[in-house]
Formats: C-alpha cells, structure tokens, sequence
C-alpha cells in the first residue's frame, strides 16, 4: 500500500498501479499453493500399471513392513454394467509368488449371499461360469458385498481362456460381466503367482 501511496503522489497512471496491484496479489496466491503441491502427492493419481499381455495389468508393490512382494493382474470387463459407472475387474493377488486371492469385482451393487460354504460357514453366492465353450456354477465367498472371493480352480481356467462369462445376482435381478482374457503373459503368471492354466 506505501508503494501505491507514493505511486499516486507521483502521479502515475491509475491503470497501471491496478495492473502492479492485482499482479502482486496472483503471484502472492500462487506460492502457497504450489508450495503445497510440491510437499503432498498429487490427489486422485492413480498408478496406470504394466502391460501383462492382451487386455491385463500388472502392478507391483512391496510391503513397507515386512519386504512382501505384491504382484496383481487386473483385467477390466469388455463393456459396463447397467447402473454401474465403472466397469467390472477381475484381479489376481500374489504374495511372494503365490496366488492369495483371486476377486471378481462388479463394481455395482451386488445381491446378498445365497448360501453359506459348507467347511467354513462364510457367506457365498451361487454364480454361473462361462469359460470358452464350457459353462458351470460355483460358490464364490460374499465378501462385504462388494466383491466375490473366485475359487483357485476358476482362475486357473480364466487366465488360459478367449471367453470368461460371469452371471451374478444383483438387486434388480442376474447380470452378466463379459471379459476377454486371452493373451495374457502366462510366463509371467507362473513366475509372480505359481499359476498355470488348465481346460474347464
């Protein structure tokens, strides 16, 4: 404000203080914020992943505590869902070179469990299975209703298939999320999840 003061008293041009003025003022917002974006990670970046082969996804990571190796495949389902704003994943979960966990996530609502495992009493979901030319059901574990737990025998069918169907319940009623897996690096799946595929 001195300067503006002593700017008026020399009598120069109004205009050109309010341009000096709102200068100061831009470039003054400006640091505080660009001070924070060089201390925080960016918001909303997400890792893209490494080609695995055809339409999957690797992603690597290593546990900070314990010096885990963590290897996942995703595959994303050829097309979306009704009333779903993302389309369905299949993920494979590795660990130090075995499979842990193998999900198929609808990314929708799914329906509650219809049934309950006959050895550990979890809740599962009766679904039905496409791989290639074969068709079959399974009882897949109903986890917090957002996901369904695939047994180790699906996904070894899955990841030596062109054609991977799965009908699901839903509250308005069975959907069916349709992924093509074929081209998948198997190599790779052996090494990081001690998997190979085998004929439905």
């Amino acid at each position: 404000m001195t300067i503006l003061r002593r700017s008026l008293e020399r009598g120069l041009p109004t205009l050109f203080l309010l341009n000096l003025l709102a200068g100061c003022l831009g470039f003054l917002c400006t640091v505080p914020a660009t001070y924070a974006q060089g201390s925080m990670p960016a918001v909303g970046k997400q890792d893209t992943g490494i080609p695995a082969g055809g339409n999957w996804k690797e992603f690597q990571s290593e546990d900070k505590m314990t010096a885990a190796k963590k290897i996942r495949f995703e595959l994303e389902a050829d097309t979306l869902l009704p009333d779903s704003d993302a389309k369905a994943r299949v993920i494979l979960f590795c660990v130090n070179g075995k499979l842990a966990l193998g999900d198929f996530r609808p990314n929708l609502r799914i329906g509650p469990p219809n049934r309950a495992s006959f050895w550990e009493g979890k809740p599962q979901m009766r679904v039905r299975v496409r791989v290639d030319n074969s068709s079959s059901r399974h009882s897949w574990n109903w986890v917090n209703g957002n996901f369904l737990a695939m047994d180790k025998d699906t996904v070894r069918e899955l990841i030596g298939a062109k054609i991977f169907k799965v009908e699901f319940d839903t509250p308005r009623g069975p959907q069916i999320a349709e992924f093509t897996p074929s081209g998948l690096d198997l190599a790779l799946v052996r090494k990081d999840c001690s998997l190979k595929p085998q004929k439905p």
